[in-house]
């Protein structure tokens, strides 16, 4: 018997918003990821997910199983481009096409810039900026072939702004963001949409462990926020939704801020204060 309990991030939508659509995800099968793919089966998409761990794709398979939901996953490291050329081809003949590709795969820890390693640095540009560019090509010639769908990229607030510590993960969502931006332009022609995400803090246990692992750190952060909490990653992921579904077919080429208003210019008075001046 299916499990009909609704999933948090899909319940702001029809039941039914994405019947007959074919969704790839990396890094699905966990954190956003998951909330992301596990939005998408509940309203009707059958989801690839893509992620290294084999292991990673347990949780949503189970949940799958117990619900009725159409689900498959792969094995692949999206900055390999072999490996995404064959997941490419997997997933097609899985689903029987694609009609939505959520690069969402990605690799982030805070470090100073003077101690991050040309490893380091390019572990996470080869999750995040070359990942993002071999599944867009591939996945994207798919739906070129096909006469349209859609490619929607996260990416972070600090795309714009940079932010200390976490220059290679700044460095990568900006030309995620650009990237973004070139593929809605580019690939209008074809009917392919491309938007993005920025998310500000929300609650993981990635975000917990690479850049907060603190309770005194995470405080800090916290209290940056104007809205006073963190996002729950079901609100991220429905919001993600949102961006895909019907109510935004007239979208390209723009990305979503979801931050509780952390990336606000920050007051130089107390809010509600009476401001004294000096009588000339």
């Amino acid at each position: 018997m299916n499990d009909k309990t609704p999933v948090e991030a899909s319940k702001w939508l029809p039941p039914g918003t994405f019947d007959g659509q074919r969704v790839v995800v990396t890094g699905g099968g966990t954190g956003l990821g998951l909330e992301i793919s596990r939005g998408f089966a509940d309203l009707g998409a059958s989801v690839a997910i893509l992620s290294r761990s084999p292991e990673h794709h347990t949780e949503l398979l189970d949940e799958a199983r117990l619900r009725g939901w159409n689900v498959h996953s792969f094995a692949c490291d999206v900055r390999e481009h072999e490996a995404v050329a064959r997941a490419a081809e997997e997933a097609t003949r899985a689903l029987g096409g694609v009609d939505i590709l959520v690069n969402n795969a990605a690799g982030n820890f805070v470090c100073p810039t003077e101690r991050l390693s040309a490893n380091a640095w390019r572990a996470v540009l080869g999750i995040v900026l070359d990942g993002t560019f071999y599944c867009s090509r591939d996945f994207g010639k798919v739906m070129i072939a096909a006469g349209g769908g859609q490619i929607f990229n996260v990416v972070a607030t600090y795309a714009w702004t940079g932010m200390p510590g976490v220059v290679h993960s700044a460095s990568a969502k900006a030309g995620v963001l650009t990237m973004t931006k070139t593929l809605a332009a580019e690939w209008a022609r074809f009917g392919i949409r491309a938007n993005a995400i920025a998310p500000g803090p929300f609650e993981s246990a990635g975000s917990k462990s690479n850049l907060w692992p603190e309770n005194d750190l995470e405080d800090v952060v916290r209290e940056l926020v104007p809205l006073g909490r963190f996002a729950t990653t079901s609100e991220v992921a429905a919001q993600c939704l949102w961006v895909m579904s019907p109510a935004s077919v007239y979208m390209t080429g723009e990305c979503i801020v979801l931050d509780g208003g952390i990336s606000l210019p920050k007051t130089m008075w107390e809010p509600g204060a009476r401001v004294k001046r000096e009588k000339e």
